[in-house]
């Protein structure tokens, strides 16, 4: 398994385009200076010794010392001892919802910043269980498979927004189906789900969805988003809000938490409902539940020990420079004077 430590350092790759780009623009430079002089050829024999090939060879080396050497300060690493252990916890799926009701202000900044944050909590909390990510609004998908990686875990989740889902709606069934999918009922662990959603403009029978599952001794634990009053759903355009949806007369529309539907899927999922606030997120009762599953034991593989690999790219970045210091921008007139193809 390959790995860097230093990942960031690599953002500095991104320089070689600019780099590139400025070579082209003085070498261009440089092109119309000369053809100012007068003649190619002519100019070519007043400067006999320069050589017009060797600076792009010596850039070209410049270059791969420079890439090498990023390389070398990320440090990548290999994973060389892989360690098979038994670990004791739960499979947990969250399914999020992300239709853009949940942009409402009824929970501070927003219902999905407000969600998103109880469940990065959440992670920080989990020991030996596994966690998975599925969002959905008018469609469903799978953001993280179940892993123990709970660093990705964290990573994925800051990546979610409104945006990510191209179809709008609510469809908490095709979510739960697409949890059931997701899961490996083979290993034996206990399953539950955690669906966090306002419940609003549901497309389709979320109930039977959530006794399916419970038939298959997979608990749905519900969290509502939002509040019974509701709040306007604002508008962005590039990033700021303009203003708030309306309907056909012009009037601010209200989100409203759906809580009734929201208490009927946790009902039929054999699960707990729990409506999120501003100072409390609910998670803590419904961990409380999933925290009494009984904890099944599974294999899980990691990679224990890395090498370092920087020194072969310091080497390298170290040959490349050797080379370009050693290449001159003027030419070997002896070597220029040999002729091994003319015909005497």
């Amino acid at each position: 398994m390959l790995r860097f430590e230093h990942i960031e350092f690599l953002w500095a790759l991104a320089a070689i385009p600019l780099l590139v780009l400025l070579f082209w623009m003085v070498r261009r430079w440089k092109k119309k200076a000369l053809a100012n002089l007068g003649d190619h050829h002519t100019v070519k024999k007043m400067m006999p010794e320069v050589s017009f090939s060797r600076p792009v060879l010596k850039f070209v080396f410049f270059l791969l010392a420079y890439a090498s050497l990023i390389l070398g300060i990320a440090n990548p690493q290999i994973g060389t001892k892989i360690e098979e252990a038994k670990r004791s916890g739960s499979d947990l799926m969250i399914l999020l919802d992300v239709s853009n009701s949940m942009l409402a202000g009824d929970l501070a900044p927003n219902r999905l910043e407000n969600a998103k944050r109880a469940i990065s909590q959440l992670i920080d909390n989990l020991h030996n269980d596994r966690i998975g990510i599925i969002i959905f609004a008018g469609e469903a998908y799978v953001q993280l498979p179940i892993t123990t990686d709970h660093s990705a875990a964290k990573l994925f989740l800051n990546n979610i927004t409104t945006d990510i889902v191209p179809t709008q709606g609510t469809a908490i069934g095709a979510a739960i189906d697409m949890g059931m999918k997701s899961f490996n009922f083979v290993n034996g662990t206990s399953k539950a789900m955690i669906l966090m959603t306002d419940g609003e403009n549901h497309e389709d029978d979320a109930v039977a969805a959530a006794k399916t599952a419970r038939s298959k001794d997979v608990a749905i634990h519900v969290v509502g988003l939002g509040s019974p009053e509701g709040g306007p759903v604002p508008i962005y355009k590039n990033g700021r809000p303009v203003g708030f949806h309306t309907d056909e007369k012009g009037k601010t529309v209200m989100s409203k938490l759906n809580e009734q539907m929201c208490k009927e899927i946790s009902e039929a999922g054999n699960g707990v409902y729990v409506r999120a606030s501003n100072a409390n997120s609910g998670l803590g009762i419904v961990m409380d539940q999933v925290n009494k599953m009984q904890k099944k034991t599974y294999d899980s593989k990691d990679f224990k020990s890395y090498e370092d690999r920087f020194q072969f790219f310091l080497g390298l970045s170290l040959l490349f420079l050797l080379l370009e210091f050693f290449i001159s921008n003027r030419k070997n007139l002896k070597l220029s004077e040999l002729n091994l193809f003319e015909v005497r």
